[in-house]
């Protein structure tokens, strides 16, 4: 805040201020007192000379000061130093003694201006630097005996720590009142004569400057005389007797106290009565600002609901095709459950014929194997038959060269006889051989023959065999496929209950195609999935498998 701001408390108006003429149709010279009084004399400008002679100035006293401070600090030093080894000191901290003491008032002076400068200030730092500043004053007075014994040399020997606390107090002064107008915080001071000549009216006047933060002295004083010079106009407009002006014209002697100005005094019911407009306006925009948005508010929930509405239209519409689709897909896969299980029934009536037509080729083959056997026992006998006849061969040559021998004796005739005879023989045994093989190779033919019949009764038995167990494991798929519709079918009546949607229903029927599969992902095909979920592109068929997979994870059984 500068010099000529006004309190923080009064409306904001430019400093100088005057009772205007239409507020009151008071005169604009009020109590005839000169301007020159009412008003801050126009400062004059610095001349090159004055700028020289502050210079020198300055410089004469920062060397004279600096000087008495180093003077004062050596004879301060000195004397302190001395002084120590008789008070007990060493002689290595004795040195050390008047530099702990009188660096301590240059510290503590030092942290005070900076925490001031900071605008954080601690008073008990100045206390403290003004309290060491009267024990080196003691010290160094103490040094040479008693005080009152030799009151002269005592004071000889305080007098330059006096010094150089006073140069170092005074530059104290200046950095406060350097960082005071810095800041605008600098406050005139109120004369002394005026204390000497006002004795009572000064106090109500200093009070009323410190309050309001009037920094500026002939600002106070102008301020004072305008109110006087009111106060005189309205004792002249009703003769004197005041108690006839209205509240509005008696403000600023009662707003005075506060820190207001004439001008802001008269301004005030003006400046209330806009406010009070301005508010008034205020509330009006925003009631029609609420009613604006409760009618906004009440057509968009409005629109909300119709179109909420037209949601659940729509979504019941959907749901019901979506219901009729499913319960038209479940008597579909119902039917097609019920024509497996039929043909189930004809294909285990297939097996049970074919189980039949097993048992006849059992039959068929057995019977070939005795075939069989009774050929080998045929081919035996025929093999006998052969020996037999090469018995007899053996047995006539035998005869014959019986009969060589007893040529000699038996005639012609009986030789002859016995030749033809021999002959006869040996063509009966030759047609026996013949008849004996002819009925070998018979009973082997007989013999391949029923191997054949048996091979081919036992090919047929295992063509019976193959056809009883595929009527079989169609019978287990009819059956497994009749469970599955059941399934399935239970499946869609739980997703009508639970109006699922179309991709629920889809991940769904996916994830039963992983567990007829036994749980592996990996063994369902996506172009099956595609054909089962009627979508044509493989990444929502593997999304639906992904999805299908992490159902089942989590817990879903049909």
């Amino acid at each position: 805040m500068t010099i000529t701001e006004v309190p923080q408390s009064a409306a904001p108006t430019p400093p100088v201020s005057h009772p205007p003429i239409a507020a009151s149709d008071a005169p604009g010279m009020v109590s005839g007192a000169a301007r020159g009084v009412s008003r801050p004399d126009k400062r004059k400008t610095i001349k090159p000379t004055r700028d020289r002679l502050m210079t020198a100035l300055s410089l004469v006293a920062a060397i004279g000061g600096t000087l008495v401070g180093v003077i004062g600090f050596a004879m301060s030093y000195s004397t302190l130093a001395k002084v120590a080894l008789s008070w007990g000191f060493g002689k290595e901290l004795a040195p050390w003694f008047p530099v702990g003491v009188d660096a301590s008032i240059i510290a503590f002076l030092a942290l005070d201006l900076y925490l001031i400068r900071k605008s954080t200030p601690w008073p008990l730092l100045r206390v403290a630097a003004h309290a060491m500043t009267g024990a080196t004053i003691w010290f160094n007075a103490s040094s040479q005996g008693q005080i009152s014994a030799d009151p002269v040399k005592a004071a000889s020997h305080g007098i330059m720590p006096v010094l150089f606390v006073i140069g170092v107090e005074a530059a104290r002064r200046l950095i406060i009142q350097k960082a005071r107008l810095e800041a605008g915080t600098a406050t005139d001071r109120i004369p002394l004569h005026r204390w000497v000549l006002s004795p009572i009216a000064t106090p109500r006047f200093y009070r009323r400057m410190r309050l309001h933060n009037i920094s500026s002295y002939p600002e106070m004083i102008r301020r004072q005389q305008d109110l006087i010079g009111y106060e005189q106009w309205l004792k002249r407009k009703y003769d004197g007797d005041l108690s006839k002006a209205t509240e509005d014209e008696r403000l600023p002697m009662k707003m005075a106290a506060y820190g207001y100005t004439v001008t802001e005094a008269l301004e005030m019911p003006e400046q209330q009565e806009r406010d009070a407009e301005a508010r008034a306006e205020e509330a009006e925009r925003r009631r029609l600002d609420a009613e604006t948005r409760q009618e906004l508010a009440r057509k968009k929930a409005e629109a909300d609901r119709l179109e909420a509405d037209g949601q659940l239209e729509a979504v019941r519409a959907r749901v019901e095709g979506e219901t009729g689709q499913a319960r038209a897909h479940a008597r579909a896969r119902i039917s097609a459950a019920e024509r497996a299980a039929e043909l189930e029934e004809a294909a285990l009536e297939t097996a049970v014929i074919a189980e039949a037509r097993a048992r006849e080729a059992e039959a068929e083959r057995r019977e070939a194997q005795e075939r069989q056997a009774k050929a080998a026992a045929d081919l035996r006998a025929a093999e006998l038959e052969r020996e037999a006849a090469e018995n007899r061969r053996l047995a006539a040559e035998s005869d014959r060269g019986a009969a060589a021998e007893a040529q000699a004796i038996e005639t012609a005739e009986i030789a002859e006889a016995r030749q033809r005879a021999a002959e006869a023989d040996r063509a009966a045994a030759e047609t026996e051989r013949a008849a004996a093989e002819t009925r070998r190779r018979a009973a082997e033919a007989d013999r391949l023959t029923a191997q054949e019949n048996e091979r081919k009764a036992t090919a047929d038995a295992n063509v019976q065999v193959a056809r009883k167990r595929e009527a079989e494991t169609e019978y287990a798929a009819a059956e497994a496929r009749l469970a599955a519709a059941e399934v399935e079918r239970r499946a869609v009546e739980i997703e009508d209950a639970a109006k699922l949607s179309p991709r629920e229903r889809a991940v769904r029927k996916v994830a039963r195609m992983l567990l007829a599969a036994g749980g592996d992902a990996d063994q369902v095909l996506l172009a099956d999935i595609q054909r089962e979920t009627a979508v044509s592109s493989t990444d929502t068929a593997s999304k639906y498998r992904q999805e299908a997979a992490e159902l089942l994870a989590g817990g879903y059984r049909p």
